[in-house]
């Protein structure tokens, strides 16, 4: 669905203070609602690879099916909701991304976290792998939307430590869950309702393990609408404090509603309900 009349969106990327390479990348595209971000991992420059392939076959995969879906959307057999096309274009990334590392030696063991989302009628469809975070600011409170799939998140959940504690961690870098890495991999999916005015932001551990949830919400807010200016302010932040990792962010701001013009086949069957996959 075309929502560029109705969202407004920036991307960032820095390759911060201490890495030669920038292993993240980003990607938008109005026209079909999306916004993907990755950041990659592996040795030599294998994770730039991981990451590029995510985001530009992931928006390949979903432009494709979304044309699809368009030309048939009366014929109920083929009509496939937007959760269904990130899901689909997530699992043939990560066969690619699994196979060529597999077949070339130097990329071996490359793999790259992810977060994605899908604007439509009024929703966002968000999916998630890795530690890479997707946060909602609306009337000036900040949400966390995914839940890191990392160790100290699995010890945070079992009690084991608190938010503080795992800022400090040794281990907070390392994930559970990879795009690439395996044969499969299990993607995070929700459907949320949007709201005019709602702010997105998208971003890498370079931002969130350098900056904490209070200021990452204080910037967006001070920014009052000003999204290119509360990116620049963010990376700006990381690196003034340590720079550590490339720094990456995508910021979306909802300016007005996008109902989408219902198909016969969804009026009577209505919306079909979000699964885990």
């Amino acid at each position: 669905m075309n929502v560029s009349d109705a969202i407004n969106v920036v991307r960032f990327t820095d390759v911060g203070l201490l890495r030669e390479h920038n292993e993240d990348a980003v990607a938008s595209d109005l026209s079909i609602g999306l916004l993907v971000l990755a950041d990659g991992m592996g040795g030599y420059n294998a994770g730039e690879v991981a990451s590029e392939i995510a985001v530009l076959m992931i928006t390949a995969e979903v432009t494709e099916a979304m044309q699809n879906a368009s030309r048939l959307k009366k014929s109920a057999l083929n009509w496939l909701p937007e959760s269904h096309i990130l899901a689909d274009a997530v699992e043939k990334t990560n066969a690619a991304i699994y196979q060529i590392s597999q077949n070339q030696p130097q990329c071996a063991g490359m793999g790259t976290t992810l977060v994605a989302g899908i604007f439509i009628d009024n929703k966002l469809v968000v999916g998630h792998i890795g530690d890479s975070r997707m946060y909602r600011l609306r009337d000036e409170q900040l949400v966390r939307l995914t839940e890191d799939h990392s160790v100290v998140q699995e010890q945070i959940n079992a009690g084991m430590m608190t938010e503080e504690q795992a800022k400090l961690s040794h281990h907070k870098n390392l994930v559970t869950r990879a795009l690439g890495v395996d044969p499969e991999v299990e993607l995070d999916l929700q459907e949320l309702d949007v709201e005019v005015d709602d702010v997105y932001l998208l971003c890498s551990d370079g931002l969130s393990d350098l900056i904490d949830d209070t200021e990452i919400a204080n910037t967006l807010i001070e920014s009052d609408g000003d999204i290119a200016h509360a990116a620049a302010r963010l990376i700006q932040s990381a690196n003034k404090n340590g720079g550590t990792d490339n720094i990456s962010v995508v910021i979306a701001v909802v300016k007005k509603t996008f109902a989408a013009e219902k198909s016969w086949f969804k009026n009577l069957f209505g919306s079909t309900k979000i699964a885990r996959y």
